[in-house]
């Protein structure tokens, strides 16, 4: 272990003792090798250890007026603060008994009053030795515990800038509008955390897994990379032959994320996450959706909170071949889609929070301009078609 770079500063012994004349032995015994600080009562050195500057050992008197020396040590013992100082105790109380209680409230040593000269430096350096150790092992873990947070940190930012960019990658081949994805993550969160505490979700919907959800939602069209411009770019309707073809995006999204998953080698949470709402989303409560056909609670949770989000999201927003829905008329069709396409407690707390989905919608509207890059590639996207 590498030394700690303390260890070349004077350290500093608080003597606490009601007897001048044993201030005076003791801080004479210790002044050519250490700093003294010398204190006659228990307050006075509870006040002094509180200070800007406490000492690294104390030398404490059992018996003293006023506050005993347990007493001073119970109360240094319990303070966060200062509970790390070594405490000796120096005291004319030789019995077993009073040596056993001293250490059991705290005390590193006890130490027999009249002292040996050689003794006292021996047990003070042993002390002072053992908190440096101490010491340095503290800040090294505080240090390795603040690394860890930092890179902790620094690959979460790198994980959802991974995640965003993906989504935008599908994004810009979609027509739908720039800020889908911020939006509709920002309602799957909101619709979450408005049924965190419904006896259906409260074991699935907990805040990590609220913040595993939001996280992995801006993938949920990625498959829509797969699909082809002569579909996914198409103004009108489907024909059914096409709509086949876009009913494939939920499986592509979900392979895509597999091979992500099988490329790291690991399993990793949010993946997981982002394989359920991108397979699930398109299922409806009735078992009408696609590409499994699957119903009420057999759809993952998260894919049937990305549904009610993206549903929402289609209806409001703005498009390049069409105009966005009222708010209060998107409310209505997702109210009347309760049973059906969605699950009806979901349904519940959508209409409970509805408004804080119009906000969010406000918040992240789309601009003139994102509709103008978006129109340019459409157009040249159909004409290269």
């Amino acid at each position: 272990m590498t030394a700690d770079p303390r260890a070349d500063r004077r350290r500093t012994i608080l003597i606490v003792d009601d007897s001048p004349d044993n201030l005076a032995v003791v801080g004479g015994m210790l002044k050519d090798h250490y700093g003294v600080l010398l204190c006659t009562d228990g307050e006075q050195a509870l006040a002094l250890v509180r200070g800007d500057a406490p000492p690294d050992l104390i030398l404490l008197d059992v018996v003293m007026t006023g506050m005993s020396g347990y007493d001073v040590c119970r109360i240094l013992k319990a303070d966060r603060a200062t509970r790390d100082i070594p405490v000796i105790f120096l005291t004319s109380l030789t019995s077993p008994e009073d040596e056993s209680r001293g250490l059991e409230i705290g005390g590193a040593d006890y130490v027999a009053k009249p002292v040996n000269p050689r003794v006292l430096l021996s047990r003070v350096r042993m002390q002072l030795q053992v908190k440096a150790s101490v010491d340095f092992v503290r800040d090294q873990n505080a240090y390795l515990e603040a690394e860890v947070q930092r890179r902790t940190r620094e690959l979460t930012a790198i994980q959802e800038v991974t995640i965003m960019t993906l989504a935008s990658l599908a994004e810009t081949r979609d027509s739908d509008t720039g800020k889908h994805i911020r939006r509709t993550q920002h309602y799957v969160k909101a619709l979450a955390e408005a049924l965190r505490d419904h006896p259906r979700f409260r074991e699935q919907l907990t805040p990590s897994a609220i913040d595993v959800i939001y996280k992995s939602a801006p993938l949920h069209d990625i498959g829509k990379v797969g699909v082809p411009d002569r579909i996914l770019l198409k103004p009108g309707r489907y024909t059914p032959e096409e709509f086949e073809v876009m009913k494939r995006h939920p499986t592509l999204g979900r392979e895509a994320v597999e091979a992500a998953e099988q490329a790291l080698g690991i399993d990793v949470e949010f993946l997981r996450m982002a394989k359920e709402i991108a397979y699930g989303h398109q299922e409806k409560w009735d078992g009408t959706g696609y590409p499994q056909g699957i119903r009420g609670d057999a759809i993952p949770v998260s894919a049937r909170l990305m549904a009610v989000a993206d549903v929402y999201d289609a209806l409001i927003s703005r498009r390049v071949y069409k105009e966005g829905m009222p708010h209060e008329k998107a409310v209505a069709i997702i109210a009347e889609s309760s049973g059906t396409h969605f699950d009806p407690d979901m349904v519940d707390a959508f209409l409970r929070i509805h408004e804080q989905f119009r906000a969010i919608a406000q918040r992240y509207a789309d601009s003139d301009m994102d509709m103008e890059r978006k129109r340019d590639y459409l157009t040249n996207a159909t004409d290269a078609a």
